[in-house]
């Protein structure tokens, strides 16, 4: 199962944890030129732009750890870009990681894994 597509088989996986977890999912994938966010999801008024990480072990480290700097500018990029196309940009937002650890049948939701300043 974890071979083929991985990335998509992680995503499928957080959309589940998310569902049962009381979040509403409002965007999947969403792609603009500045970059990619995985899961836009919303609970308690709050948006959740989500990066989903996986790895079958942690042999060569977390999931979570791939998330470097480069990686959450790109995120918060898109992020901005998704406020401007919905005209809006006073809604309460986070950025998070789902990391998923196949082997140990472990997820880990890290809210407020980064931040942006402006």
């Amino acid at each position: 199962m974890y071979e083929k597509n991985k990335g998509y088989d992680y995503e499928n996986i957080s959309h589940k944890y998310l569902l049962a977890n009381g979040y509403a999912i409002i965007e999947k994938n969403f792609n603009c030129r500045m970059g990619e966010i995985d899961v836009i999801a919303s609970k308690d008024g709050i948006l959740h732009f989500i990066e989903v990480k996986g790895r079958l072990n942690t042999e060569h480290g977390y999931p979570r750890e791939a998330v470097n700097n480069a990686k959450q500018k790109r995120i918060i990029s898109a992020a901005k870009y998704y406020f401007m196309l919905k005209g809006s940009d006073d809604i309460p937002c986070q950025f998070d990681v789902i990391e998923i650890i196949i082997e140990n049948r472990e997820i880990n939701y890290i809210e407020n894994a980064f931040w942006s300043n402006t």
